[in-house]
């Protein structure tokens, strides 16, 4: 089987890479990732991968297997009656501030829902990485947003840059999957597959 990655993220290619199993990036433009607003917010990743999987399955030759991954940091409801919330790309720095003070002296879950499609099926499965953050000063917050401007990750944040090595002070779960894709687990599925 051929493994094709259906991701234009750096890191989604350089984990992957970290596996030593050849493959190809193949990208299809304007992919719809929106969800229904009611879905629980730990549902969000799984669903997004399925989706990118079902708008590439066209592109499929019998022998590509396909990866589809959507990862999301999720923060948990406050156990008075708010929901646990998904916190996605930031718009612009105000809301990259806005969500790491919001994660700051808290755990956060970082889900992955990856997807591996073939013509003939499909497994998936999801993976939560628990993530607590030491209490940050608006300063520091300041000084990573606009120096690492963070605006295309999930949660506003890369736990591979400084943040996380002033932020990060618990972590319970895969570290790789909190940069985007849980390559142990993968490379357990894909074993399945005889790759």
């Amino acid at each position: 089987m051929k493994l094709i990655l259906a991701s234009g993220s750096p890191r989604r290619k350089q984990l992957l890479a970290g596996l030593d199993i050849p493959f190809e990036v193949r990208l299809l433009p304007n992919i719809d990732e929106s969800y229904p607003a009611e879905l629980p917010a730990h549902d969000v990743a799984l669903y997004c991968a399925t989706k990118k999987a079902k708008a590439y399955l066209p592109t499929l030759a019998n022998d590509e297997l396909l990866i589809t991954a959507d990862t999301v940091v999720v923060l948990p409801g406050d156990g008075h009656g708010t929901q646990a919330r998904v916190l996605g790309k930031p718009s612009d720095e105000a809301e990259a501030e806005a969500m790491l003070t919001e994660m700051s002296g808290r755990t956060h879950q970082v889900v992955t829902g990856v997807c591996l499609t073939t013509t003939n099926g499909q497994r998936r499965f999801d993976v939560t990485t628990d993530v607590t953050f030491a209490q940050l000063t608006p300063e520091q917050i300041h000084y990573y947003v606009t120096h690492y401007h963070p605006m295309d990750k999930a949660g506003a944040y890369g736990v591979q840059e400084w943040i996380g090595y002033v932020a990060v002070a618990d972590m319970r779960g895969s570290f790789y999957n909190v940069m985007g894709l849980p390559v142990q687990r993968i490379y357990q599925e894909l074993k399945e597959f005889n790759i």
